[in-house]
């Protein structure tokens, strides 16, 4: 109670009954699920428009074996021993094969394997 309703009777603490307060928190305890589910279905409405919104303006970088590529070389050498004006990007490098979507493992132009799988996010395809 706050101070001013010790003084003056609220309508609140007047018509205040245990048993009327005690049936209406059992009947908002059987309605809790109905708010639930409800903020379960808003929060997939908003997940799906935002995967929406994102898919929509990624570009597909359809690579495919036997493809040329160029591969980042920065990540190629990770010591950062380049210098600023080296060029950013190697190759070309022919796609030897898909490990997965997105992920290929690399030959040079002579047949030498390279060691490592790169992943698409680093390789650009090259036309020539």
């Amino acid at each position: 109670m706050i101070p001013v309703e010790i003084g003056v009777q609220s309508p609140r603490v007047v018509h205040f009954t245990e048993d009327n307060n005690e049936e209406g928190l059992r009947c908002i305890l059987d309605l809790v699920e109905e708010p639930r589910d409800k903020a379960a279905i808003r929060v997939a409405a908003y997940q799906q428009r935002v995967s929406r919104y994102y898919n929509k303006r990624v570009s597909p970088r359809p690579l495919r074996q036997g493809d040329l590529v160029l591969r980042n070389s920065a990540v190629a050498d990770p010591t950062g021993t380049r210098g600023k004006l080296a060029p950013a990007l190697e190759g070309p490098y022919k796609i030897k094969r898909v490990l997965r979507p997105g992920t290929f493992k690399l030959e040079t132009l002579g047949g030498r394997e390279i060691a490592r799988a790169w992943n698409a996010e680093h390789l650009r395809k090259y036309y020539q």
